[in-house]
């Protein structure tokens, strides 16, 4: 029994019914949290530097966490949205090697479920813009996130069980399958997992080399082979997209957030912040706020 989906907790955050036209064209959004799409009628597009999906009737659409990705509509677009984050005790993300946009065909009872979970959860839309860099700010997430403590706990029950329900629908994917842990060499699964279970430790490939029994130079190959990263970009990138989300949902200081993320020391923190995302973690921060 897979039980990985069992260490995350999804809670939404918004839920909508809406009709788009070609204003709805934003570039390079990455957002800490999920985005799932039912397109009702019309086209539009999803795409990044390695997928290239078209945004079609009768489909649903789901884009993971930290997942880059393009939005474009030409003419018109009516879709029912949600918005979720996801959290788990250990740091690990259901779809931490499925960063990629995810399409399947809709049943009834998936559309059912939307429209099920719009009900429960009325005016939880983007009522102000559907601009990432308007509503992705740190207090407009919190505001969205604190809406679940308000709800009767029967709604929100039920709420989080469609939820899941929709979910579930792409674990079993074949696009899903493709890059599960099945798929990977037990060995690199092992690290994975330990990477993103520890981030916080002063983690080498040295040390990962020893814990699947191999020297460095082969346990990196294999590492490359299996997830097209070399272990310490890897390692990198996970523990940024962590602070990223530290960043977005908390107060805490630059300092902790990089002895939280493995970072030795602040400026090390900063250097890297910046190679990977473009911005300072101040920028990020305030841009984000």
């Amino acid at each position: 029994m897979n039980k990985s989906i069992l260490r995350s907790t999804f809670s939404l955050l918004n839920t909508d019914y809406v009709q788009l036209n070609k204003n709805w064209n934003y570039k390079n959004v990455t957002s800490t949290f999920y985005r799932l799409y039912f397109i009702e009628a019309g086209e539009g597009k999803l795409f990044n530097a390695t997928d290239t999906i078209k945004l079609e009737a009768g489909y649903l659409y789901l884009v993971p966490s930290f997942t880059t990705c393009n939005y474009s509509c030409d003419h018109y677009l009516s879709q029912y949205y949600l918005s979720f984050s996801e959290e788990s005790a250990n740091g690990f993300s259901l779809f931490a090697l499925n960063r990629k946009i995810f399409k399947i065909k809709a049943t009834e009872n998936d559309i059912d479920h939307f429209k099920r979970i719009l009900q429960l959860n009325p005016n939880r839309g983007l009522n102000n813009s559907h601009n990432p860099n308007v509503y992705e700010k740190r207090r407009i997430l919190k505001s969205f996130g604190e809406r679940n403590e308000l709800m009767r706990i029967a709604a929100y029950t039920e709420t989080y069980g469609l939820l899941l329900l929709l979910l579930s629908r792409f674990l079993t994917s074949e696009l899903f399958l493709m890059t599960d842990h099945s798929m990977i060499h037990s060995k690199i699964a092992d690290a994975i997992n330990y990477i993103q279970t520890h981030l916080q430790a002063n983690i080498t490939v040295a040390e990962l080399a020893r814990r699947a029994n191999h020297n460095p130079d082969y346990f990196s190959r294999l590492f490359y082979e299996n997830t097209g990263e070399r272990p310490l970009t890897y390692l990198q990138s996970k523990r940024i997209e962590r602070a990223q989300l530290l960043l977005t949902t908390t107060n805490m200081a630059f300092y902790e957030i990089a002895t939280e993320t493995g970072f030795e020391n602040l400026s090390y923190f900063s250097r890297v912040f910046k190679n990977i995302t473009g911005q300072t973690p101040g920028t990020y921060k305030k841009t984000a706020g």
